[in-house]
């Protein structure tokens, strides 16, 4: 049994590192793939321990005594003296000299408590430093919406028809949360989640959404404090990229509290405790002039930016899916060319250490070069399944462009210094790279371009 135990988590074990292995492929996998041997050698540990104690407790049953044959054969007797076993058939007789060390009980128990103990250490380490960090989502985004009363009813309609957009165009790797504020100062309930973090819950959130009903004061500090909370609770995954807070505020002010140094400390204080890099972006709709300085202060507490107050409809809109989804297109295509210039930068040194007539300095710079070509995958991974509006797709198709761009490029200084090697002439493979880094640039220009046209967006729906 203990044997068939080891062989089904061996197989299952090599199994999902298989699927892994296919999946990032070996250059990601040195880390995971140490841990992995880790859990394998302990979880063998385990089931070698086991069978040892199996095979203990079996050579402790005593013996069956004389048995019978139903061919009529002579009878089979069983002997056991102290350090030695036998059988006689007939006139015949086998004795087997037996040597075995009794382990003390206690000694036994402190050994299977051992290894019971490493075996759940190493299932932690490995959740903890591999599971967890490789299948988080890119984003862990939280929407924080007032629900307090207001002198026009009809304002939270408009909150919650542009959070449903706004969640409907989310990437297909974030996890979206939602939690409502509003209610009686110092009352259970006066912030509640009414959505838990979730990879691929659009519909359950926007039904959410659909079911918020105002009522009570406003209790904006509570809501931030509590919505921090929510990425602090135990085994919770860290987003790979961003986590974040976007708060969608009516009013400026907190009803229950009044103190804004007080406020500023206490949200402060509960980011710093929870170990978190939290982004926060606020979104005032028809916050009134005269609590936006307060609101401002929070802002300034929480290190975001200064919040973008919006009148209408329409402008509430594009501001809350430009923070949910235009954003992260931004961040995810700036690091893509940021890598890539990089990458081209290296080019362009071993190109000039070519000419220079240093071929093994060359030779090495362009190998690091192409090492780093690479490393915008997970990128480019997160700007695909952000691809539900034009402005996405343009930015996306952009990045693929630019990235086929860069590889000519690093495929021209290759050429350039096999014919150094082979001692042919430099000019016609030279002026194939110019050519090569020339048509890279304007695609950089042009993405370059695109993405402060996207950025200026958000200016636009200004108050």
């Amino acid at each position: 049994m203990a044997t068939l135990v080891g062989g089904l988590v061996t197989v299952g074990a090599l199994a999902g590192t298989g699927m892994y292995l296919a999946a990032v492929g070996l250059d990601g996998a040195d880390r995971p793939a140490g841990m992995i041997g880790l859990f394998l050698a302990v979880a063998g540990l385990g089931v070698a321990v086991y069978g040892l104690v199996a095979n203990r407790r079996a050579g402790r049953r005593p013996p069956s005594g004389e048995h019978s044959s139903e061919r009529g054969d002579p009878p089979v007797k069983q002997v056991t003296v102290w350090g030695s076993h036998g059988f006689v058939i007939g006139d015949n007789a086998h004795l087997t000299n037996i040597r075995r060390v009794d382990v003390p009980a206690a000694l036994w128990a402190s050994l299977v408590t051992l290894i019971a103990s490493v075996l759940v250490v190493g299932a932690g380490w490995l959740y903890l430093g591999w599971f967890s960090p490789n299948f988080a989502p890119n984003y862990r985004t939280l929407f924080l919406v007032d629900t307090a009363e207001n002198a026009d009813p009809a304002g939270l309609t408009a909150v919650t028809t542009s959070l449903r957009k706004a969640i409907e165009n989310s990437g297909d790797h974030d996890a979206l949360s939602l939690r409502r504020f509003g209610g009686e100062c110092g009352v259970p309930g006066n912030t509640a989640a009414l959505a838990a973090f979730g990879t691929g819950d659009r519909q359950k959130i926007t039904a959410a959404a659909a079911r918020i009903r105002a009522g009570g004061r406003p209790t904006l500090v509570r809501g931030i404090v509590e919505a921090v909370e929510d990425f602090s609770k135990p085994l919770a995954s860290k987003a790979r990229q961003v986590n974040r807070i976007i708060v969608v505020t009516r009013h400026g002010v907190d009803a229950c509290e009044d103190d804004p140094t007080y406020v500023e400390r206490e949200i402060r204080e509960r980011i710093g405790s929870g170990g978190l890099s939290l982004e926060f972006r606020l979104v005032g709709y028809q916050v009134p002039a005269a609590q936006r300085a307060r609101l401002d202060r929070l802002a300034a507490a929480t290190k975001a930016p200064r919040p973008v107050h919006v009148k209408t409809a329409p402008d509430l809109a594009r501001t809350l899916d430009w923070y949910a989804n235009t954003e992260p297109v931004l961040k995810g295509a700036r690091s893509i060319v940021d890598t890539l210039n990089t990458t081209v930068t290296q080019v362009n040194t071993a190109v000039q250490a070519i000419v220079d007539g240093r071929l093994d300095v060359a030779d090495s710079t362009l190998g690091q070069a192409r090492k780093r070509g690479g490393g915008t995958s997970a990128q480019f991974d997160d700007l695909t399944g952000r691809t539900k509006g034009a402005d996405a797709r343009d930015v996306r198709d952009r990045a693929v462009r630019l990235r086929q761009k860069q590889k000519q490029v690093i495929a021209a200084a290759s050429d350039l210094l096999k014919a150094a090697r082979d001692g042919s002439p430099l000019d016609p493979k030279l002026a194939l790279f110019q050519q090569a880094a020339t048509d890279y640039n304007r695609e950089v220009n042009g993405m370059n371009q695109a993405l402060a046209t996207l950025r200026a967006k958000l200016t636009k729906t200004h108050d």
